[in-house]
């Protein structure tokens, strides 16, 4: 079987049951990507950044990246991954719309969305495990400082996000 079949396979898995958006999703594109050895995880870390910088979701960024470096560099890679990655979201999203409109008072459809919240929560919490590594940190007792800072200015002064975010890039740049 080409890469190509097994790249879309592999996406429409992800696509299927990547619950929470593109970070949730980062640890079962590395399990379905990097476990089956189309790209290493130092490459993987490095599509990871790159997917942050630029404009866009991450996981459709990510996938747009992994398909081009899984096949060797060719574009058609970059569009087939990228496609297949959105459209079981999207073909999900046009049945659901319809059955939430026609069933949005059903204690049934609350306890349903109910039960994702943990789920979205944990997924989440797998990605920013998933990006605890060597390859992105070279000292954890300055990131974690960083990080541990970064929170108590955006959960306790309700400071911008993106004011952290600056400030954490200048203190990075300071310290290492």
């Amino acid at each position: 079987m080409g890469i190509y079949i097994k790249l879309i396979i592999a996406y429409l898995k992800i696509g299927l049951f990547g619950f929470g958006g593109g970070y949730a999703m980062l640890s079962l594109i590395q399990k379905e990507i990097v476990g089956n050895g189309w790209i290493t995880n130092q490459t993987f870390t490095d599509i990871v950044a790159i997917s942050q910088m630029t404009p866009g979701p991450i996981g459709i960024n990510s996938a747009t990246y992994i398909g081009y470096a899984a096949t060797g560099g060719t574009i058609l890679g970059s569009i087939i991954v990228t496609l297949t990655v959105v459209l079981p979201s999207f073909m999900l999203v046009i049945y659901a719309s319809h059955f939430i409109q026609k069933h949005k008072d059903s204690p049934y459809v609350k306890g349903l969305f109910m039960g994702l919240r943990p789920v979205v929560v944990g997924l989440i919490a797998s990605a920013a495990l998933l990006l605890m590594n060597k390859e992105n940190f070279t000292d954890f007792t300055w990131s974690i400082a960083i990080a541990a800072v970064s929170f108590c200015f955006v959960h306790f002064t309700k400071l911008h996000p993106i004011y952290v975010v600056v400030l954490a890039g200048i203190a990075g740049y300071i310290i290492y």
